[in-house]
């Protein structure tokens, strides 16, 4: 799934659940949850890494760095770090369970709005700012 798409969820889970355990926790499996719907995956992998970055770039900054959705969104990114990073491979198979089976959830080419409902999922977990 695309790494934005499994910030946007975690953020809106983490937020919802309100506690910090308990965020990472659905995070992850949010993850599982994203990687098993119908979705088309970005072919670009530095779009994917850097839309991710700065979807949780703007967390941080909006809401904190520990912050329930902050950490909602992390973990349920997390995961896909096994595709960039090199994580052991027991058995030669990928630790994440999702990304074990060859195009879990992918039905193929890109559909554009994709990264709309997520932004659309993101934009509420700001935070109002504060009167000064």
């Amino acid at each position: 799934m695309i790494v934005s798409a499994h910030v946007a969820t975690g953020a809106a889970g983490g937020a919802l659940v309100g506690s910090r355990l308990a965020a990472m926790v659905v995070g992850a499996g949010l993850h599982a949850v994203g990687d098993a719907i119908p979705h088309r995956d970005i072919s670009s992998r530095r779009f994917e890494v850097c839309s991710g970055v700065m979807g949780l770039a703007a967390l941080v900054l909006r809401r904190g760095l520990l912050d329930p959705a902050t950490l909602g969104a992390a973990a349920c990114a997390a995961p896909d770090l096994e595709h960039v990073l090199p994580f052991p491979r027991p058995g030669g198979r990928k630790l994440f369970p999702t990304h074990r089976e060859n195009g879990t959830g992918l039905v193929g080419g890109f559909d554009e709005t994709q990264l709309c409902r997520r932004a659309a999922l993101v934009a509420p977990m700001r935070r109002p700012q504060s009167p000064r």
